[in-house]
């Protein structure tokens, strides 16, 4: 574990809460985007669904060429749908929408290299729609899935093509996650 990642699990009374089926999830998955790979530690301990869920879309290859579609400067890359419009996900596919597991403020934040979910109006419709934090949005705080923290590869996602306008929409063609596999 990470000293960050251990930051980030320490609870109001600085105990390290982190259940024995979150250690069994906890690892990495990498990004190849066209600039070089992104590293982010998942972080089961607030979010041990979603990062099931993760890990599961990548070791099936679902995630692979999907395109990043909505990109707006200074807040946040989105990608995971498979149909690039926004309003994709993997239901078809069998996987149904997952409950929130939003952690308070005081736990984790939504930073420079947050992972979170993407999700509809009703907090309990993430499905397979992720973004990464190009800054801090306090916003999202307390009201979003935080599954992971980007560690290396930062660089990469910067390079990510920006959408237009304040729906951040990328034009096509929109860069891709070329691939994700599991790290260690």
């Amino acid at each position: 574990m990470t000293l960050l990642t251990r930051r980030l699990a320490l609870g109001a009374a600085g105990a390290l809460a982190l259940p024995a089926v979150a250690r069994a999830q906890a690892g990495t998955v990498i990004f190849e985007l066209k600039d070089g790979p992104v590293t982010i530690q998942l972080l089961p301990e607030f979010a041990p669904r979603h990062v099931e869920r993760i890990r599961t879309l990548v070791e099936r290859g679902l995630y692979d060429n999907t395109p990043f579609h909505r990109v707006i400067e200074g807040f946040m890359a989105q990608g995971g749908d498979p149909t690039g419009t926004g309003t994709g996900s993997f239901r078809d596919r069998g996987f149904p929408d997952l409950r929130a597991e939003f952690v308070p403020a005081n736990r984790a934040r939504f930073l420079r290299g947050t992972c979170g979910m993407a999700r509809a109006q009703n907090p309990d419709s993430a499905n397979s729609q992720f973004f990464i934090m190009f800054g801090p949005a306090p916003s999202l705080d307390g009201q979003y899935t935080i599954w992971g923290r980007v560690t290396a590869g930062m660089e990469a996602v910067d390079r990510i093509k920006r959408g237009v306008g304040q729906s951040g929409m990328v034009p096509a063609p929109a860069d891709r996650l070329i691939r994700a596999r599991l790290g260690a």
